[in-house]
């Protein structure tokens, strides 16, 4: 059985950005872990976890992502901990696979696109069948309509399972609200949004990620919010934090219920 997706997740430093783009991305584990901490006290309940190496770029690395988890395990229990596998032109899938069933993580974020890049068809339906005998839930990411026709497409999901909607990219369009109604129409058509089917969420690329992540929980899905996918306010202003965007999420949310 899936462990059910937080609610608010922060994905505080993704895969590209370096301390130029801002002075408070968390690049060690011990930033990660303090960011972590600050984010959870401001409301979150997740982090989408990317690790760096020495220069700052980039790694799936099996031994660092131990080391962060056991940090965070130890120092912030109570916040979900879901590992990337994204490849940022660095990686293959053999290599997010392995990288996975070396790990064997309680969360791990899956691109349907990625997985299925080399068209080894066979190893992926392995990688998805390992999961779920190893009782390692995915989120499935998906950058469009058609990944989503993807994953229909493989079989591998099931009444349990998670999703995660992108809106915007890091170098094309930024995200609006308008850009989460193509992928619901979607996943109604395939029945993942029957009640108890699909746990999804979104992340928005661009200065209106507020807006999109409060339509998305309007609509009754979860968030990704954080520096991976913008640092600007709903005010325009820079953020100081990763915090300070978790916490204006969790204001915007607060007022649609109120």
């Amino acid at each position: 059985m899936s462990l059910a997706l937080p609610r608010i997740m922060v994905a505080p430093n993704g895969a590209r950005l370096q301390k130029s783009d801002h002075p408070a991305l968390p690049m060690s584990i011990g930033e990660i872990v303090a960011c972590a901490r600050a984010c959870r006290d401001c409301g979150a309940d997740g982090i989408h976890a990317h690790i760096r190496d020495k220069k700052g770029a980039h790694i799936l690395d099996a031994g660092q992502y131990r080391e962060l988890m056991d940090e965070l395990e130890s120092q912030v229990p109570d916040i979900a901990v879901q590992v990337t596998t994204e490849a940022a032109g660095l990686y293959s899938p053999a290599q997010q696979r392995e990288l996975v069933k070396a790990l064997r993580p309680a969360m791990v974020s899956v691109s349907v696109r990625e997985m299925l890049s080399d068209e080894d068809l066979p190893a992926a339906l392995d990688f998805y069948s390992f999961c779920r005998d190893e009782a390692v839930t995915v989120q499935h990411i998906l950058y469009s309509t058609e990944d989503l026709e993807r994953l229909v497409a493989l079989g591998v999901a099931d009444k349990d399972v998670q999703l995660l909607f992108v809106l915007g990219s890091h170098q094309g369009k930024p995200a609006e609200p308008a850009d989460l109604d193509p992928f619901l129409a979607t996943a109604a058509e395939v029945g993942f949004m029957q009640p108890d089917m699909a746990d999804w969420a979104v992340c928005a690329f661009g200065p209106q990620e507020t807006d999109c992540l409060a339509y998305a929980v309007q609509c009754g899905g979860k968030v990704r919010v954080g520096f991976e996918n913008n640092r600007i306010n709903r005010d325009g202003s820079i953020a100081g934090s990763n915090e300070e965007r978790v916490a204006e999420i969790v204001t915007a949310i607060g007022k649609q219920k109120s």
